[in-house]
């Protein structure tokens, strides 16, 4: 139970910073130059402060942040990450541009074109922002098994076993 609830606050924090970023650069018109110095502006402040407050209480700062340190393999990950998910891209991009697969073709400019659409129509930041609301309802979704099954109900999708799942309402 404790696991599906760190889930689920997965996205809600993802959709917390998101709001903030957005409200910064949309709303603000600021940069995310500014975004990023305002960021640390206020940990640094807020380091300080807690240090202080530390200090002044006699109580010891239970960790470091200067050994503060991630493993190999976790930073092995997230660069196999970062380096799969652009070859995947690069990849499509290539294919779709020999001319050979003719439906990842028109898929591929059916997706450019819209975005080009949405970027005509809203701020690039705007556009980001609903597409990480889309992005945390998705996995609000996939992490609750409750939302999951009423979707799958809605959509009329099948279960696990390949049958048509039944109206119980």
């Amino acid at each position: 139970m404790e696991s599906k609830r760190g889930e689920v606050g997965k996205p809600m924090m993802l959709l917390s910073c998101g709001t903030l970023v957005y409200y910064h650069c949309a709303y603000r018109n600021s940069s995310i130059v500014s975004l990023v110095s305002d960021v640390f502006i206020v940990l640094l402040c807020s380091l300080a402060i807690i240090g202080l407050l530390f200090r002044q209480l006699n109580i010891s700062v239970p960790v470091d942040p200067l050994e503060w340190k991630i493993t190999q393999d976790t930073a092995s990950g997230i660069v196999a990450w970062f380096v799969n998910t652009i070859g995947a891209a690069e990849s499509v991009l290539r294919v779709a541009a020999t001319g050979h697969d003719k439906r990842l073709f028109l898929k591929v400019i059916f997706c450019l074109y819209v975005l080009s659409a949405l970027g005509r129509l809203a701020l690039g930041a705007t556009v980001a922002y609903i597409g990480l609301c889309l992005f945390c309802l998705y996995m609000l979704t996939e992490c609750s098994p409750s939302i999951s099954s009423k979707v799958a109900w809605f959509l009329g999708k099948r279960n696990d076993t390949g049958e048509e799942q039944e109206d119980t309402m």
